[in-house]
C-alpha cells in the first residue's frame, strides 16, 4: 500500500483545494486512504471505512470519478476568485494548482479493486466506477468559460433568495419559460433586450414592470432568468424589508464575473415607509449600491410604487409639493418601465388558444373559447393568469 501512503501524504499538502477535504464524499475518501495505507491495516477497519466510503458516493453517484469532477469544478477557493474577478494569479500559484488538478485526478481514477484488495475479504463489497479524465484541460476550459459557466454554488444554481444567512441558492426555481407565455410579446422584448444588454456588457437600466394582476410580469422575469442562465445570468430575489441588504448583496457579487438580476416583487411603499430610501439609493447609484454586473428588476400593481391617502395630503410640511413630487417621482428613477395592461377579448382569448394547445386539452376549441369567456366573467375579468387556471380546470377534469 506505499502507492496510497504517498497519495494520502500528497492528501495533506494540498492548498488551493484544501477545503475539498472537509465535504463529506472526499473526507470519506480521504479517510479510508488513511486506514489501507498503515503498515499492518486492520481489515474491520478497512471494510467500515470502505462501506460508508461508498455509502456516501452512492448518494451522488456510482461513478467516483465523476463525483470528485463535480466537487473540483464547484470549489470556490483563492484561484478561482481571482481568476472570476479578472486578475491574473502568480506564478507559483497557477504551479500549485496544476499540481493539486494531477493529484486529485489520480484520488478520482482509484479502482474499487485497489480499496477490496486491501480488506482481505472474501465477503460481498459493493463495487463503484472510475473513467479516465483530464481533470487540468476540463478545469481550464471552465475557467475560459467564467464569466457564462461561474464558480462555486453560482455555478450549479441560477436562482437565489436572501435570508439570515446570506444569498442561499433555490434548489427547485420556477420552471417557467418564454415558449409558455402567450401574448405580450412586444412588452417581454423590451424586458429582454434589456437584460441582454447587460449580458453583452453594454450599459443596461433598471427595470420597472407595471401593470394589472396576472399578466405575466413575475413569469417574465423567471422565464427570463431561466432562458439566460447558459449566458451568465442569475437572478436574485428579495423582499421588500430585505432593500436594506442590497450593499450586502453588491458585496457579495460586485466581483462576480457572472450577470444578475436584483428581483422585488410586488413592489410597494406606504408614504412612512423606511425601505424607500433603500431603493431609492440603489437606483440612483450611490456608492455602496450599483455594480455594472448588476440591474434591478421590480414588478408592481401601482404606476407610481408609493402608497398615498387624502389624509396623508394634510400636515404641517411647508414644502408639500415637493415632499409629493418625490414620492411619485420613484419609478422614474427606472430606466425602462414597461407596462402590462389588462388584455381585450381577443389577447384573451388568444391566450387561452395558445395554452389549450399548449396543454392538448381535448374539446372543440370553439367550446373552450366559450367557457373560457364565462369562466373570465366568474373572475376578476380576463387575464393570462385567468386563462392558464381555466385551461388547467379543463385538463384536470378531463
Amino acid at each position: 500500500m506505499q502507492d496510497l501512503r504517498q497519495l494520502k501524504n500528497r492528501l495533506d499538502s494540498l492548498v488551493i483545494f484544501r477545503d475539498l477535504l472537509k465535504t463529506p464524499l472526499m473526507s470519506q475518501l480521504y479517510r479510508l486512504i488513511d486506514v489501507c495505507s498503515q503498515k499492518d491495516p486492520d481489515q474491520g477497519q478497512v471494510i467500515t471505512a470502505y462501506c460508508a466510503f461508498v455509502k456516501e458516493l452512492y448518494s451522488h453517484s456510482e461513478n467516483l470519478t465523476r463525483c470528485v469532477l463535480e466537487q473540483v469544478l464547484e470549489d470556490e477557493n483563492s484561484y478561482v476568485l481571482k481568476r472570476g474577478a479578472g486578475e491574473k494569479a502568480g506564478e507559483l500559484e497557477t504551479e500549485c494548482l496544476a499540481n493539486e488538478l494531477a493529484l486529485l485526478e489520480e484520488a478520482a481514477t482509484i479502482p474499487c479493486d485497489m480499496f477490496i484488495s486491501a480488506a482481505g475479504f472474501d465477503g460481498f463489497l459493493p463495487r463503484y466506477k472510475t473513467e479516465n479524465c483530464d481533470l487540468s484541460q476540463i478545469y481550464a476550459q471552465r475557467l475560459l468559460n467564467i464569466s457564462k459557466v461561474g464558480f462555486g454554488v453560482y455555478s450549479t444554481h441560477h436562482v437565489f433568495v436572501m435570508s439570515e444567512k446570506g444569498l442561499e441558492p433555490v434548489d427547485m426555481p420556477d420552471p417557467v419559460n418564454l415558449r409558455q407565455l402567450c401574448g405580450y410579446e412586444r412588452e417581454r422584448k423590451a424586458v429582454a433586450d434589456n437584460i441582454m444588454a447587460l449580458l453583452s456588457g453594454k450599459p443596461a437600466n433598471n427595470c420597472l414592470l407595471y401593470g394589472d394582476c396576472g399578466t405575466g410580469k413575475s413569469s417574465t422575469v423567471k422565464a427570463l432568468a431561466n432562458e439566460y442562465k447558459d449566458l451568465g445570468l442569475r437572478l436574485i430575489e428579495i423582499k421588500k424589508k430585505q432593500l436594506h441588504l442590497i450593499p450586502e448583496i453588491i458585496k457579495e457579487i460586485g466581483r462576480n464575473p457572472l450577470k444578475f438580476l436584483l428581483f422585488i416583487d410586488d413592489l410597494s411603499f406606504s408614504e412612512d415607509d423606511d425601505d424607500y430610501a433603500a431603493l431609492k439609493a440603489a437606483l440612483e447609484g450611490s456608492v455602496s449600491s450599483s455594480s455594472p454586473n448588476m440591474i434591478i428588476c421590480a414588478t408592481s400593481n401601482r404606476r407610481h410604487l408609493v402608497k398615498e391617502s387624502f389624509s396623508g395630503r394634510e400636515g404641517d410640511d411647508i414644502h408639500f409639493n415637493d415632499t409629493v413630487q418625490e414620492l411619485m417621482s420613484l419609478s422614474e428613477r427606472f430606466g425602462l418601465t414597461v407596462t402590462f395592461t389588462k388584455p381585450d377579448k381577443q389577447l384573451y382569448l388568444r391566450v387561452v388558444k395558445e395554452l389549450a394547445e399548449q396543454y392538448r386539452v381535448n374539446m372543440p376549441m370553439d367550446e373552450i373559447l366559450r367557457q373560457a369567456e364565462a369562466f373570465s366573467l366568474k373572475r376578476s375579468g380576463r387575464s393570462p393568469r385567468c386563462a392558464k387556471q381555466f385551461i388547467e380546470h379543463l385538463k384536470g377534469m378531463e
